[in-house]
């Protein structure tokens, strides 16, 4: 089972809210997920991003791959840095 991070689309219409959840890549977009990892909100300025970390690390450890916009966002907060760090310190 190919298990990915991406965002999930909530909110109404011209007023989107994503959630960051863990899925299987072939559940559709907005379907089924495992477990969801934060929020994103890209409306406020600036955007605002709620990340669990632990649970980010978590499933990254266990072979999760995020989109791309995922990524970036991880990015940002800095989970990918610890993640990289805790994989390579070993």
């Amino acid at each position: 089972m190919a298990v990915k991070i991406r965002l999930k689309r909530m909110g109404s219409k011209k007023a989107p809210f994503y959630r960051i959840v863990v899925a299987d890549s072939r559940s559709p977009r907005d379907g089924r997920f495992i477990e969801t990892v934060g929020t994103y909100n890209p409306l406020t300025e600036p955007a605002q991003v709620n990340i669990n970390e632990e649970a980010a690390l978590k499933w990254l450890g266990n072979g999760a791959q995020p989109s791309d916009t995922v990524r970036n966002l991880l990015s940002q907060a800095g989970v990918m840095k610890k993640f990289h760090e805790s994989k390579f310190s070993k």
